[in-house]
């Protein structure tokens, strides 16, 4: 560990005791950490932890806290003191993230941990700087009862998802698709990815004119627009966010295809009918059904679907069995997705099956969104001036670190995302094949896109 002094004046008027408990609580803490980390505290002094040259400085303006990071362990103190100001990041966000590994993992003997509790509690007496907070407070969920009945879900969508259209435009692409694009080369830009993905799906979905098509959580309303425009189908959208279902009848009467889509603000429960739809997709929204639901979830999909009908489900899954407590569960409940839960894919397949649906194919997109994070968080970085026009900069820090955070998880496995089309059972059999004896067709070059 380098310790180098960057500001003598402040670290001379600092009671030696404090400084050397810090330095000690560093060592203990970092010393063992294979990322090369640069700390700079609140007296100006400068720490160097790990092998060869730092790609970030991480600066702990409050010395509260170096003291939730012994006392309430884990790397979550550190993402809300950057929410609120008591810790910047200068350089690679990435990098400094990797951080999250080395405090997971990392074990000290009960010697340790007691006298790191000793220095921490030195701490308490440390004077701390003048902590310039970002503007606005930071969007957490503790107001949310996690229940899942139609209230909680109506609120916990409008939190994430009706900050603000302006805020959202400025890192999504031009059609304000808000999940995993689809890349056929590293070089596509994140437009030509995301309507890849919007292709990919109708293809999949084997749209054909005048067929009447469902989108659950149709967000800003790309997938029903590029559906009706290259597909020629009827298409219904349904959202529960205000915002998003403004702008989606604003983008569709821009397009002049009020004739041939609707969309309007119903929760999936609500959807009524028997055999209504031809095709159902559900992109980027049932992480937000919970687990206990998703039998209903399913069961109301097979209710509105014809029978031999197509149903597109694209989701986010969990390496782990369900949605345990975690550093991850916790982080994602608190700041992002107040009723985000996540499951294994072979347990959703399992429902849908349950279901009485006919699993087709399965494709995992995982490194796609990978490359859809880096961009979101590229274009947010670029625009933060224009973004805390529209929000907090704590909003702006909220999302930035969540991207992030999410696009290492994908990069290492830990998160997945999949694409399953099923089908759903006629009650007599034998039926018609649901989809072509190859997948040649969807990747057919005369087909639209």
């Amino acid at each position: 560990m380098a310790r180098s002094p960057s500001n003598a004046l402040a670290a001379s008027s600092v009671d030696p005791g404090i400084t050397q408990a810090a330095d000690r609580i560093l060592h203990r803490l970092l010393n063992s950490s294979s990322t090369a980390a640069a700390l700079r505290l609140w007296d100006g002094v400068t720490h160097s932890f790990g092998q060869g040259t730092s790609s970030f400085t991480l600066t702990l303006r409050d010395p509260g806290v170096l003291r939730d990071l012994v006392l309430k362990r884990g790397p979550i103190p550190l993402a809300d003191a950057y929410f609120r100001g008591r810790l910047d990041v200068e350089g690679d966000l990435y990098a400094a993230l990797g951080l999250k590994n080395h405090f997971q993992s990392l074990t000290l003997s009960g010697r340790e941990r007691f006298a790191l509790l000793l220095d921490a509690l030195r701490l308490k007496f440390a004077p701390a700087a003048r902590v310039e907070a970002p503007a606005g407070d930071v969007p957490l969920t503790t107001q949310f009862t996690h229940d899942h009945s139609p209230e909680s879900d109506r609120a916990a969508i409008a939190h994430h998802y009706d900050v603000s259209n302006a805020f959202y435009k400025l890192f999504l692409d031009e059609r304000m698709v808000y999940s995993c694009a689809y890349f056929h080369d590293d070089a596509d830009t994140l437009e030509a990815a995301q309507a890849q993905k919007l292709d990919h799906i109708c293809r999949k979905l084997r749209l054909k004119p005048g067929e009447r098509f469902l989108d659950i959580g149709c967000g800003w309303g790309a997938l029903v627009i590029w559906a009706a425009k290259h597909y020629g189908v009827q298409a219904h959208g349904i959202t529960l966010s205000k915002e998003q279902l403004e702008e989606a009848r604003a983008r569709i009467a821009a397009a002049g295809l009020q004739d041939r889509i609707t969309v309007e603000l119903r929760d999936y429960r609500a959807l009524e009918g028997q055999g209504v739809y031809d095709k159902v997709s559900s992109v980027g929204m049932f992480e937000h059904v919970g687990l206990a639901n998703l039998p209903q979830y399913h069961a109301t999909v097979h209710r509105v679907l014809k029978p031999n009908g197509l149903f597109l489900n694209h989701g986010i899954t969990h390496e782990e069995e369900g949605w345990q407590p975690s550093v991850d569960t916790e982080f994602i409940n608190r700041y992002v997705f107040p009723d985000g839960e996540l499951d294994r894919v072979s347990n959703i397949q399992g429902s849908m099956e349950r279901a009485s649906f006919e699993i087709q194919e399965v494709e995992n997109l995982r490194q796609h969104y990978a490359k859809t994070l880096r961009h979101w968080v590229a274009r947010l970085e670029a625009n933060h001036d224009a973004a805390v026009q529209h929000v907090s900069e704590a909003t702006y820090r909220v999302w930035r670190l969540y991207m992030a955070a999410s696009a290492l998880e994908f990069e290492s496995g830990g998160t997945q995302i999949y694409q399953i089309l099923a089908s759903r059972r006629p009650d007599r059999r034998p039926y018609p094949q649901p989809v072509p004896l190859t997948r040649g067709d969807l990747y057919d070059s005369r087909k639209a896109c």
